[in-house]
């Protein structure tokens, strides 16, 4: 059987199941005591948007998206991202049959994975999904809250926004799917102009506006983010941002900030 290999397992996130829980668990009972109102806590989205880096700096960030998204139960997980360390033209899909995580195997739907490849024209690079860690980082959380799920790789290189959102339309046209837009903010800026820049793809995802978004949002995901306003905005679903931070707030350097932000997707 292929594996997809965690080449990030032990870097950007624990390669022990057991940390992986105890993170989480530390992670939910910070915001279980934060939040007043935990109404937002039942809401049942049919996307999220995640951020990816080390789960110290962007973990507790990414985990009350995932968190939710556990409500709506899927089938199926789509995970979307950048790809950080190969170049190529276009959209690769993982052909792999299962992907390596801390808590045990987790199954890739193969026959899903070759239906999109085949109905969109998608490539499948090999070298691309060996280290990306934009999409890695989301299956240990993937794991943890639908255990019974299946999971799809799609990392993109040199494409146009435009070119995701009949996917991403396509994926959920099937009430089992999910899928999750994986994405860090702005990168190595001091932190005072980190918020300024990160302020405006939060407005951009809040007022579901790619005109905003492309009036300074540095994300690294931009290209998912804006398909995914661009879906939502188009079916008339609602955005909710979730958790905004910086890596200063777990580092303490505020001279090279990166940013993260998580949101939900409703119906």
């Amino acid at each position: 059987m292929s594996t997809r290999i965690a080449g990030n397992m032990g870097a950007f996130y624990p390669a022990s199941c057991s940390e992986i829980d105890r993170m989480i668990a530390h992670w939910n009972g910070i915001l279980d005591e934060a939040l007043k109102d935990k109404s937002i806590l039942q809401e049942k989205p049919r996307a999220i948007i995640a951020p990816h880096a080390g789960y110290i700096y962007s973990g507790f960030t990414a985990n009350i998206a995932h968190r939710i998204l556990g409500n709506s139960r899927p089938k199926r997980v789509v995970v979307i991202g950048p790809s950080h360390h190969v170049y190529f033209e276009g959209i690769s899909v993982g052909l792999q049959e299962e992907y390596q995580s801390p808590c045990g195997t987790v199954p890739i739907d193969k026959a899903y994975a070759d239906e999109l490849a085949r109905d969109f024209g998608l490539g499948f690079v090999p070298q691309a999904h060996e280290k990306e860690h934009s999409t890695e980082t989301q299956v240990p959380f993937v794991h943890h809250y639908e255990p019974e799920a299946k999971v799809v790789e799609l990392i993109y290189g040199k494409i146009e926004y435009t070119e995701l959102v009949p996917i991403i339309e396509a994926i959920l046209a099937d009430p089992d799917n999910a899928v999750v837009i994986s994405s860090d903010l702005s990168h190595f800026y001091t932190l005072e102009q980190a918020k300024q820049l990160d302020n405006i793809c939060l407005a951009g995802v809040a007022e579901e506006d790619i005109g905003i978004l492309d009036k300074g949002c540095e994300a690294c995901g931009i290209l998912g983010i804006k398909a995914i306003v661009a879906v939502a905005k188009k079916y008339g679903w609602k955005t909710q941002l979730l958790d905004y931070r910086t890596s200063a707030d777990a580092s303490g350097d505020t001279q090279r900030v990166v940013g993260y932000m998580s949101a939900l997707i409703l119906p």
